[in-house]
């Protein structure tokens, strides 16, 4: 169905309960594996206690011959990003409306103690019989509660360079959390109002016109 950076998902069959889901496979390599894999279930666990319309459930995580996994709902239908590439435009009511449902589903993880961290276009789908934005893909989910800092270290960069925050460009470990979805829903939004990005180029400059630039009002 997808990969990225964080792993590769396919289109699976489950034959006890005879439906279709989507499997995470995630990507490990080098001396990453230990903490990735630790990073990995805790995501996993974290994720799995979340319920709301507008998130995707997951329904199991294991291990089997070395690959990990879980298993989530399969969400028939585009993602957002295929409509954002396309240069629609939202009027500001249905703009609202959509980033609204997207929020309220954020909000109850944030609720349970799990941040997001990497909201874009790509990882919201349109479930194609509802029309709900539904958020996919926790794969850089950090959990909130204390022993998660052990996980993920300071000065290193997880997420979609275009729609993060600046503490997400900084690294800075100590201050991600719920104002980081936000943040990076909030870039959505402006995407959705204005068929662009607040800053666009190369990654480095958009890197430090995050940190030290305000982007142009959408009124603009």
């Amino acid at each position: 169905l997808g990969q990225g950076g964080m792993g590769t998902v396919y289109l699976a069959h489950d034959p006890k309960l005879d439906r279709n889901v989507a499997l995470k496979v995630p990507k490990f390599s080098g001396d990453e594996d230990r903490e990735t894999r630790e990073r990995f279930f805790r995501e996993a666990r974290s994720v799995a206690s979340l319920r709301h319309p507008n998130l995707c459930p997951v329904y199991d995580v294991a291990e089997d011959s070395d690959v990990c996994y879980f298993t989530m709902s399969y969400i028939e239908g585009p993602s957002l990003a295929t409509f954002t590439e396309a240069g629609n435009l939202l009027t500001p009511r249905r703009a609202a409306v959509a980033v609204r449902k997207i929020a309220r589903g954020v909000d109850a993880a944030h609720r349970k103690g799990v941040i997001h961290r990497d909201l874009k276009p790509s990882n919201i789908m349109i479930d194609r019989e509802h029309g709900e934005p539904v958020v996919m893909d926790f794969g850089l989910a950090r959990s909130m509660k204390a022993d998660a800092s052990n996980i993920t270290h300071l000065g290193k960069i997880l997420g979609t360079p275009y729609y993060m925050s600046p503490e997400q460009v900084e690294g800075d470990v100590e201050q991600i959390g719920p104002g980081t979805d936000i943040y990076s829903l909030g870039v959505v939004l402006y995407q959705l109002l204005t068929g662009r990005l607040p800053f666009e180029g190369a990654v480095s400059r958009v890197l430090v016109l995050i940190q030290t630039q305000s982007p142009e009002p959408p009124s603009t």
